[in-house]
């Protein structure tokens, strides 16, 4: 039995790494559910005080990182807010249309799309926004990715 529940501990730890892939998969959530069902499958004795602030402090820096990427990219490349939003509906869209590569077309369709829609931006400038939204996405799955992979290496080093 005990096989089973790390089966499902571990099952939400993966869903969390390929919901970097597929942002609408709240990556977060499924750490911490993991972290959850250690707790109710064996004890949540493990888990001390400063084990919960260091992985609270992660979570808080896992949405930062999300956020300050994606304003970076498009900002540091001149986009605007319509970029911004262009860009984070196309990662959310993106990998539903175009399986696998959308994830990378996604933001910088979105980005460009919202610039040349919005701001009237000329088409160079608009593709100048969306790469710049590409390297943001990538930067924050890399952020997120190392993130979350400290928050598991955490957990197997108190259980």
């Amino acid at each position: 039995m005990e096989a089973i529940f790390w089966i499902f501990i571990i099952l939400s730890f993966a869903i969390a790494f390929i919901g970097l892939i597929y942002p609408i998969i709240p990556s977060v959530l499924f750490i911490l559910l993991g972290f959850i069902l250690y707790g109710l499958f064996f004890t949540f004795s493990d888990f001390t005080w400063f084990f919960w602030t260091v992985q609270i402090l992660f979570v808080i820096l896992l949405f930062g990182a999300d956020y300050a990427a994606n304003l970076f990219g498009v900002k540091r490349f001149g986009g605007s807010k319509a970029g911004i939003w262009g860009s984070t509906i196309g990662l959310l869209i993106g990998p539903f249309i175009i399986p696998v590569i959308g994830i990378l077309i996604g933001p910088l369709a979105g980005a460009v799309i919202g610039e040349l829609l919005v701001n009237k931006t000329p088409f160079k400038q608009a593709l100048k926004i969306g790469f710049g939204s590409l390297i943001g996405f990538i930067t924050s799955v890399i952020t997120k990715g190392t993130i979350q992979a400290i928050m598991i290496i955490i957990f197997f080093l108190y259980v």
